[in-house]
Parts: structure tokens; C-alpha cells; sequence
């Protein structure tokens, strides 16, 4: 299950081809990329994967709520719990628990639907958004950031990386004042992938974690790489509209309509290029200030 063209991807599909250990049961590996804890859209790509592989074939996750307990372990394997909690006529609910050094990291419900027709409207996309291909590269904007990055951050860009990001205004890495809690981002995966639209779902979910939180801090003058300022995911929920291809450009479009008592709320609608609406993400998550380093409890 490999693209054969880029080895970041092929390691993204590789950590999501989780090993079947029992029935309901997968294990899952991480990738050494450095951190400290295991990446939240990681762990959500492959228990989502892991439910998945317990539904029938004709039906597609449409939607997955989860919670991040604590923090884990990229030396560790996680283990996924599949619990079949129903399988109806139309649609199945699974509930699932990754575990590490024997207790639950994390927890996600997942409900998968039998595709009918049925009433059709959604959102539009923003109107005026450049194109993906009129704005700059990463590496463009990696060579104007360096200078602005802690060393853990500018190992972490320097990186190939499976999802390609490109930024629609990227001016408040450059300028601290504060703004609008909103920022829009083009993504899609760097090479080709499987086929399979569950694939396709669990990429996006992994996707989904990466600048959602961030939009949090905007309306302060913050980034993600600030040192007194501590991220981190504690929900996640995502509804799944229509089918997509994650391996094409996708824009994710993201506000935060509140932040209050180290809390941050943050939304995110994906849209395809012709402007279809294919998924909507909420996430509450930890926008703590701190003066000295600390776990999170």
C-alpha cells in the first residue's frame, strides 16, 4: 500500500495499515518524527481506520467524535479496542479505545451510513480565494521563517511531510498584530493514494489536526511556537458530507468563535476546488499561557 513516489507518504500509509491482532483489535506504530507525543491526527487517522475495518464494506463513516485523555507515546505501539456497538439496517456504530502501558490515551465513536439519496445543499465556499498554485510553496515560505523558528519547529518544517499545505494568507507569521480569529489553507496529500474512500476519510482526519487549533490564537498575536504558549487537542469531531479524493486540493476553511479559560473552540468546513462542501470539523482544545513548563493534567 505505497504510492512509490514520496517516502513521507508512504510512511503516512504505512503507519495507517494498522496490523490486525484479534479480532477487533489493530495495532499501530508511529512514526520517529521527534516529538514529544504522538500527533493527535495520527491517532485519530487510525482509530478511525481501525472502526472502519470492522463495518461492512457498503458503508462510509459520517461521522467521529473523539477525546484525547493523555498524551502519548511515539517509542510505544498503540493498541485499538474496536467495541461493535450496533449494526442497523442502514447504519453502524463503533466505539474505540487506544491504549498504551495498559490504560486508554484515547476514545472515539464512530458512526458509519449505508449511502442513499436523499435532500442536497451545502455551504459555499468563500468567494475570491487564490488557487492553490498562485500561492507560495512551503519551501518558499520556510526560507522567510527560519529565522523566526525555535530550533524544534525548523526541524519539524525542514522534514518531508505526506500533506502539502499552502497557506492563503500567511502574513500573520510575519506580523503579530492581532486579526481576525480566521485563516483558510489548501491542503492534499503528496502522491497518489489507494483508491478506497475510507483511505481517503482517514487522510483527511489526519490532515484535519494540523493548523485547526492554531486558529485560536490568532486574535491574540500567537503562534503555535511561542514558548509560553502551550497547545494541545482535546476533542475532536468530524462529519463527513460527500466523497472527495484527499490526494486532491482541498481548502480548509477555519474560525474560532470563542477562547476562554485556556480553552480554545475551532471550526473548519472542507471544501473541494469546484466549491463542494465534504467536511465540517469542530475541536476544543488547551490555549494555556505558561510561564514554566509543566504536564498537562
Amino acid at each position: 500500500m505505497t504510492t512509490g513516489s514520496n517516502s513521507a507518504l508512504d510512511q503516512l500509509l504505512t503507519i495507517l495499515d494498522l496490523e490486525k491482532l484479534e479480532e477487533n483489535l489493530f495495532r499501530g506504530t508511529s512514526p520517529s518524527a521527534g516529538w514529544q507525543r504522538v500527533y493527535g491526527g495520527q491517532v485519530l487517522g487510525q482509530a478511525l481506520i481501525a472502526a472502519a475495518r470492522t463495518v461492512p464494506d457498503d458503508r462510509l463513516a459520517h461521522s467521529a467524535h473523539a477525546y484525547f485523555l493523555i498524551g502519548g507515546d511515539p517509542k510505544v505501539p498503540l493498541v485499538y479496542d474496536v467495541e461493535r456497538m450496533r449494526d442497523g439496517g442502514s447504519f453502524s456504530t463503533r466505539r474505540v479505545k487506544a491504549i498504551q502501558h495498559g490504560r486508554p490515551i484515547f476514545a472515539l465513536t464512530a458512526s458509519f451510513h449505508k449511502t442513499e439519496p436523499g435532500l442536497d445543499h451545502g455551504t459555499p465556499m468563500p468567494d475570491g480565494v487564490p488557487a492553490p498554485e498562485d500561492l507560495p510553496t512551503e519551501k518558499d515560505l520556510l526560507q522567510r521563517l527560519i529565522p523566526h523558528l525555535p530550533e524544534n519547529m525548523r526541524s519539524y518544517w525542514e522534514r518531508d511531510r505526506p500533506i502539502e499545505l499552502r497557506l492563503v494568507d500567511p502574513s500573520r507569521y510575519f506580523d503579530r498584530k492581532p486579526r481576525a480569529p480566521l485563516q483558510m489553507v489548501w491542503m492534499r496529500a503528496t502522491g497518489r493514494l489507494p483508491d478506497n474512500p475510507a483511505f481517503h476519510q482517514c487522510v483527511l482526519a489526519y490532515a484535519s489536526d494540523f493548523t485547526l487549533l492554531d486558529t485560536a490564537l490568532i486574535p491574540h498575536g500567537r503562534m503555535s511556537f511561542d514558548p509560553d504558549v502551550q497547545l494541545a487537542s482535546l476533542d475532536h469531531a468530524m462529519w463527513f458530507h460527500r466523497p472527495f479524493r484527499a490526494d486532491e486540493w482541498l481548502l480548509y476553511v477555519q474560525d474560532s468563535p470563542s477562547a476562554f479559560g485556556a480553552r480554545g473552540l475551532t471550526r473548519g468546513s472542507v471544501f473541494t476546488r469546484d466549491g463542494t462542501l465534504v467536511a465540517t470539523v469542530a475541536q476544543e482544545g488547551l490555549t494555556r499561557q505558561k510561564a514554566t513548563s509543566f504536564r498537562v493534567s
